[in-house]
C-alpha cells in the first residue's frame, strides 16, 4: 500500500472514532491526532486493528484501533460473549472469571469487561483486586466456568496492557475455539455493537474464598515437607516487582513452613509504573538488582522474583565462590524437573505412568534427565496452552508431574493450566532447603546435573523490530531463511532442519519426513552434527524475532564449569556470526 493510500485509509478509520458511540475524551484525542501535521502517531494508532490472536490482545495503551483501550477490550469481550452464548446455548447459566494485574487501566478494563459479559446475560466472577494469572486459571476450574479472562501484559514494559482468554479447562483457548472467538471479535465493527451497560445482579466479587482454596492446593504439591521442617530458617529474598506476586507468594511460603522470608520493601508497592525497574521482567538482571542487594546484606540463600502477573519466576543464588549469579529459565526448568523426578523416585511416589512436558525451544538436557529415569517426555510448541493441552489429552490416563519453558515459566501441578509462579516459588524454596540439608546450594545442584547429564548453554537473541516496518522486516527474515536454509552453523554441518509451518523435517541428505504436531506454527529449527540447536520464531506477543541457541559440551567435574562455559560462549559467538545476528 502506498503512503498516500495508507494515510487516506487511516484518516477514514480515525474519523469513524469521532462518532457519538465513542466518549468525549476519546474523540478529543483522536481529533488531536488528525490535526497533527506529523501523521506518524496517527498511522501507528490506526494502520491496523489490534489483532485478537490465539492468545488474545496485547498492545500499547492509547486511543485507536491498534491500541489497548476500552473499545478494543470491549470488542474482544463482546465477541467472546457472542461466541460463548452460541457455544453454550443449552446451558442454563454461562459463567466467566475475570482477573487482572497491577498495570495502569487493568482494573478499569476488568470492570468494563465484567459489565459487557453481564449485559450479555453471562454470570461474572470478578476478583476484588489484582491476582496472579495462575489463580484465575484455577478459579475457572474451581467455579465451573466456561471461560475466563485476565487483563495483563505479563512482563512487557509499562506502556503495554493485554487481554488473555481462557476456556473451561482453565487453559488459554486452543482450536477450534480460538478461531471461533476471533471470527466473532472481527464481526464487532464499531463501539455501537458493544453492550457496555452491565447487569450488577450477574457480577459476583470473589477474593479470599478462592485464595485459601488455591493456596491449600499449592501446598499439596510439596514432595518433602520434612526437609522444610529441618530448614525452616532458610533465608529467602522475594520481590513481586510491584505486581500480583505480593498477594500470595509470601503467604504461600509461610504456609509451607518457611519462617525467614524477606520481601524487597520498595517493590512490595503496587504500581503499574514499575518505578524501581526499567522493565518488570524477572529474566532481566536489572529487575533483580534490589533483591540481590538485600540478599547480600542479610547473607540470604536464595533470591526469587515474579513478573507482574506472577506466572513467571526468576531466581538467583550464590556460586561456588559465594558470588550471586542469575539462574536462567532453561536452568530453572531443568532444576525443577530434576528435583521432582529424583525425589519422587526416592520417596516411592512414582507409579510408572508419569510424564513431563517441555517446549521445543527449551533445553534438550531435560529429555536426557527424563530418558535416563524412564519418564515419558513430550515436546510441544512455545506457550503454556500447549503444555495444558498435553495435560488434558493424558487426563485420567497418565500423571503429569511437571512442565516448563525457557521463558521462566513452570507448572508443577495440574489443578492450574497455565504457568504458575506461586507454586514455582514455593517448590523452589523446597529444592533450596533440600540442597542445604545436604550442605549444598542450588548452584551445586545445577553443577551435579551438568556432570551427570552433560553440559549445555542456552542463549536467546531478540531482534526488536517495532511498528509496521518492523513487522515487514521480520516477515522478510523468515522468508529468507526458508528460501536459503543454512547448510552449516558455527562450523558444524546442519544434520536436521525442521519447518513447523510446513510440518516437514529435512535431514542432511535431503530426506524429508513429517513432523507430528497439532497444527502449523511459524518456527524454524536447525540441529547440527555437534549437538547445537537453533530455533527461530517471531514473537507472538511482542514486536521481535527470537533466536534460541543451545550448544552442547561436557563437564568432567563440578569445578570444570568455567572452562565448559568459556568453550560454549565461543561456540555461541560462531553461531551468531553464521546467522548474521
Amino acid at each position: 500500500m502506498e503512503n498516500k493510500e495508507l494515510l487516506e485509509m487511516v484518516r477514514s478509520k480515525a474519523q469513524s472514532w469521532l462518532s457519538e458511540s465513542y466518549d468525549a475524551e476519546t474523540r478529543a484525542q483522536v481529533q488531536a491526532l488528525l490535526d497533527n501535521e506529523d501523521p506518524t502517531e496517527l498511522i501507528e494508532c490506526f494502520y491496523k486493528d489490534l489483532e485478537f490472536g490465539t492468545g488474545g490482545l496485547r498492545g500499547i495503551m492509547g486511543v485507536g484501533s491498534n491500541r489497548m483501550n476500552i473499545y478494543t477490550v470491549g470488542a474482544a469481550t463482546q465477541g467472546l460473549s457472542n461466541y460463548l452464548n452460541k457455544n453454550f446455548k443449552d446451558l442454563e447459566q454461562i459463567s466467566v472469571c475475570i482477573g487482572h494485574d497491577c498495570r495502569n487501566n487493568s482494573r478499569l478494563f476488568a470492570e468494563i469487561s465484567a459489565n459487557i459479559f453481564s449485559a450479555n446475560g453471562i454470570k461474572v466472577y470478578l476478583f476484588d483486586d489484582m491476582r496472579p494469572t495462575p489463580e484465575m486459571s484455577f478459579a475457572i476450574r474451581h467455579l465451573g466456568c466456561q471461560s475466563g479472562i485476565i487483563l495483563t501484559a505479563s512482563h512487557n514494559p509499562k506502556e503495554y496492557n493485554g487481554y488473555k482468554a481462557y476456556w473451561d479447562d482453565g487453559a488459554q483457548v486452543l482450536a477450534p475455539h480460538d478461531k471461533g472467538i476471533i471470527d466473532e471479535v472481527n464481526k464487532v465493527s464499531s463501539a455501537a455493537d458493544i453492550k457496555f451497560e452491565g447487569n450488577k445482579e450477574l457480577i459476583q466479587i470473589i477474593g479470599e474464598d478462592i485464595d485459601s482454596v488455591y493456596l491449600d492446593k499449592v501446598h499439596s504439591i510439596s514432595i518433602d515437607p520434612e526437609v522444610i521442617k529441618r530448614q525452616k530458617d532458610l533465608s529467602i529474598v522475594f520481590t513481586p516487582i510491584h505486581g500480583t506476586g505480593m498477594m500470595l507468594v509470601p503467604r504461600a511460603l509461610k504456609q509451607w513452613g518457611f519462617e525467614n522470608v524477606h520481601c524487597v520493601p520498595e517493590q512490595m508497592v503496587k504500581s503499574g509504573d514499575f518505578p524501581t525497574v526499567i522493565s518488570p521482567n524477572p529474566e532481566n538482571a536489572e529487575a533483580l538488582s534490589k533483591a540481590i542487594e538485600l540478599a547480600k546484606s542479610i547473607d540470604a540463600d536464595i533470591v526469587m522474583a515474579t513478573d507482574p502477573d506472577a506466572d513467571r519466576v526468576g531466581m538467583a543464588c550464590k556460586d561456588d565462590k559465594g558470588e550471586w549469579v542469575l539462574i536462567n529459565g532453561n536452568q530453572t526448568c531443568l532444576i525443577f524437573l530434576y528435583y521432582i523426578i529424583k525425589n519422587r523416585i526416592a520417596m516411592g511416589k512414582m507409579v510408572g505412568n508419569e510424564f513431563v512436558v517441555k517446549t521445543i525451544v527449551t533445553t534438550e538436557l531435560i529429555k536426557a534427565v527424563a530418558d535416563k529415569n524412564n519418564i515419558e517426555m513430550y515436546d510441544c510448541y512455545t506457550g503454556f496452552k500447549w503444555i495444558a493441552r498435553q495435560i488434558r489429552l493424558n487426563e485420567g490416563i497418565k500423571q503429569y508431574i511437571g512442565g516448563g519453558e525457557e521463558s521462566y515459566g513452570f507448572l508443577a501441578e495440574d489443578f492450574v493450566r497455565d504457568k504458575d509462579a506461586v507454586s514455582a516459588c514455593t517448590l523452589l524454596a523446597e529444592i533450596c532447603a533440600w540442597a542445604k540439608d545436604q550442605g549444598k546450594t542450588l548452584y551445586d545442584v545445577l553443577m551435579e546435573i551438568y556432570v551427570e547429564y552433560g553440559f549445555s548453554k542456552e542463549t536467546t537473541v531478540n531482534l526488536v523490530k517495532p511498528g509496521k516496518s518492523g513487522a515487514d522486516e521480520i516477515k522478510a527474515m523468515m522468508e529468507n531463511f526458508r528460501a536459503n536454509p543454512p547448510k552449516e552453523i558455527g562450523g558444524s554441518k546442519v544434520a536436521l532442519a525442521k519447518d513447523y509451518k510446513t510440518l516437514k523435517a529435512t535431514d542432511g541428505e535431503g530426506n524429508v519426513s513429517d513432523i507430528d504436531m497439532p497444527e502449523t506454527s511459524n518456527v524454524l529449527q536447525y540441529f547440527t552434527e555437534d549437538g547445537t540447536k537453533i530455533s527461530v520464531r517471531p514473537s507472538g506477543t511482542e514486536p521481535k524475532i527470537k533466536f534460541y541457541i543451545e550448544v552442547k559440551g561436557e563437564m568432567g567435574c563440578p569445578k570444570c564449569y568455567a572452562s565448559a562455559n568459556a568453550a560454549a560462549v565461543e561456540k555461541i559467538e560462531a553461531v551468531k556470526k553464521s546467522l548474521g545476528i
